[in-house]
């Protein structure tokens, strides 16, 4: 999970995932810190940071959802941002001060698709000197800003698709694909490389995350103008259940005794599982009861989930 879950004194148990459309200028914890308050949430975490330039979807997990955050931090994510050609900077997006400018070459369509085909599928790639990524327990970006010198290591990451979907003079609209941990700040510096002038992000947003791929987001306008309302009832509806983040795992109905055992950690069997996989075993009622392993239908619980009386109605989940 990007943070840990944290509680709030006089607060309410919440259970649930939003969808949020996290606004530029906030860091990824300053929005869910927003977020938390306005639903008086006595539990709730991130599932991935988001640059503060950054705007988009940002799921946020809370209660017993919150099990389920670090699953969705690794997974298939899109973005689509804007590459500033000819600056580079100290940060590789527009936060930072500009340190060098070139002029930008003539360059057509088939030569910035061929640059983009050498950054797609397994690459190595060198994240950016301010990113989040802890080095001796400290993240790099606070010794960067200590003008420390930082030696980032090179890591393999997965773009499964970078693509040029418009242009302007010295400006590319770029949509990419990617996994855990592909930062868009490096792959639009490298970019910039190989076409030769230097690039920099000048914006960005998350499009989805899986398994949320036409996701409906909601503003933090929204959710101020329900809280000022008073109602918790109308901040309450735009929850998903857990079960929606679990949307691509299969499943495994079980029987109320199953479920028991499972929500305890314990052994269980279940006719037909899946072997070889992992699975959502479902209660009689719909609701998660554990991820599990199966193996010729024995069952072993990996995370149990607790029943909840006030999550949102399962009908629309995935």
């Amino acid at each position: 999970m990007g943070d840990a879950a944290m509680k709030l004194r006089d607060s309410r148990d919440v259970h649930g995932i939003l969808l949020f459309d996290k606004p530029q200028g906030f860091s990824s914890n300053q929005a869910l810190q927003t977020v938390r308050r306005l639903f008086g949430a006595a539990k709730a975490g991130h599932t991935g940071s988001l640059d503060p330039l950054a705007t988009g979807l940002l799921p946020i997990c809370f209660g017993e959802a919150t099990k389920i955050a670090g699953l969705l931090l690794g997974s298939h994510k899109a973005y689509v941002t804007e590459a500033k050609l000819g600056e580079t900077t100290e940060t590789d997006d527009a936060e930072g001060a500009i340190v060098e400018t070139r002029a930008v070459p003539e360059i057509d369509d088939a030569t910035i698709e061929a640059a983009l085909a050498t950054l797609t599928g397994r690459i190595r790639q060198t994240p950016p000197a301010y990113s989040a990524i802890k080095q001796g327990g400290e993240p790099l970006y606070r010794r960067a800003r200590r003008g420390e010198a930082v030696k980032v290591p090179e890591r393999e990451v997965d773009v499964h698709a970078f693509a040029l979907t418009g242009r302007a003079p010295s400006m590319l609209t770029l949509e990419v694909e990617c996994g855990s941990g592909t930062y868009v700040r490096s792959l639009v510096r490298d970019l910039g490389e190989r076409l030769g002038c230097g690039a920099h992000v000048a914006s960005l947003r998350r499009l989805w995350v899986e398994p949320f791929l036409s996701p409906k987001m909601t503003t933090l306008e929204t959710l101020e103008a329900l809280a000022k309302a008073g109602g918790t009832a109308a901040l309450d509806a735009l929850l998903l259940p857990l079960e929606a983040g679990l949307a691509g795992y299969p499943r495994v109905a079980v029987d109320e005794a199953t479920a028991i055992k499972l929500r305890h950690g314990l052994p269980a069997y279940a006719a037909g599982a899946a072997s070889g996989r992992q699975l959502v075993a479902l209660d009689p009622a719909g609701r998660a009861v554990a991820l599990v392993e199966s193996a010729d239908g024995r069952l072993r619980s990996l995370r149990g989930f607790n029943p909840v009386s006030n999550a949102p109605d399962r009908s629309g989940a995935a």
